[in-house]
């Protein structure tokens, strides 16, 4: 099994040109949190204004990497890498995101660090979740996968992937606290969406989405993160960076979130640092000539299947 520290790979990289690069700023989380708050809001708004069935697919499928987008972001809180006071950082991050998706930011943590722990072995959650799975199957031909892709749109396998999610979620147990919050935002939820009479459109452009597009490009992104053409014998190859084309970069792969294999290795650097360390790294000939790096989501992924 691959070391899972970068200290283990005998890099040329030294402590002194990594420091910058751990630096938080939590202004920059703050302002994606609202930044994509608004993009979901402004599209629900237009979609309505001119509704068709022209405007809703856009909407659905933008609506959902915006989700996606929120989501990625939260994988930095879940490192810490958001507020000192981290009660208050989980408490903003679980109200505009985590609820929202039926899930609660300690949750995710405990699995995902454990995951950074144990990379893909048997004591890696993610890795056992999915091991087995047709979904996460190898080899699998282009077909296979596009047709993955085409079940995520029909509405089919994202209730799947929920049920999945939901039973994994039962696992974790959720402290007082998170309880409380958790239901008192589901009750204000409820209450909201009756009230003012949004449920139509609560279920049109948040659970639609949520069903659909977000769940696709979760797969998709998760898949080219440990799965495919890769070799597990050493950390290096054991998950691959993506360098994506604009329109991917946007709907896969927010917030450089396609740099996996330097957040493996450097789990603490923030993702607005992410490019940089990239660019660190690619000094090291070990990193250079070892590291797997893909060009393209659909290009490059689908020619390693």
């Amino acid at each position: 099994m691959p070391s899972h520290d970068a200290r283990d790979l005998n890099l040329s990289i030294g402590k002194e040109a990594l420091k910058p690069l751990y630096e938080v700023k939590p202004a920059r989380v703050l302002t994606a949190y609202m930044f994509e708050w608004m993009l979901i809001l402004g599209t629900i708004a237009l979609a309505n204004r001119y509704f068709s069935v022209w405007t809703y697919i856009p909407a659905v499928l933008l609506i959902g990497s915006r989700m996606h987008a929120l989501a990625v972001v939260m994988h930095d809180v879940a490192h810490f890498r958001f507020l000192n006071n981290r009660k208050l950082s989980d408490f903003i991050t679980d109200v505009l995101v985590c609820f929202p998706m039926l899930i609660h930011v300690d949750g995710y943590r405990r699995n995902h660090v454990s995951h950074h722990q144990h990379l893909n072995t048997g004591d890696d959650p993610d890795w056992v979740a999915k091991e087995g799975r047709p979904a996460f199957s190898r080899p699998q031909t282009r077909g296979q996968f596009l047709g993955r892709l085409l079940l995520y749109l029909i509405g089919y396998q994202g209730p799947a992937d929920l049920r999945w999610m939901a039973r994994r979620i039962g696992k974790d147990k959720k402290g007082r606290a998170e309880q409380l919050q958790m239901q008192a935002f589901y009750a204000l939820l409820f209450v909201a969406l009756t009230v003012l009479g949004l449920w139509t459109q609560y279920l049109l452009f948040w659970v639609v989405p949520f069903l659909t597009s977000f769940m696709m490009f979760q797969y998709i992104r998760s898949f080219a993160e440990h799965f495919g053409d890769l070799k597990y014998g050493n950390l290096l190859t054991a998950t691959r960076t993506v360098k994506p084309f604009l329109i991917e970069r946007v709907l896969i792969a927010p917030y450089n979130i396609s740099y996996h294999l330097e957040h493996h290795l450097y789990p603490a650097v923030p993702f607005y640092n992410l490019p940089a360390l990239h660019s660190l790294l690619m000094t090291d000939p070990v990193f250079r000539e070892q590291a797997h790096v893909t060009r393209g989501y659909f290009r490059g992924l689908l020619q390693e299947l």
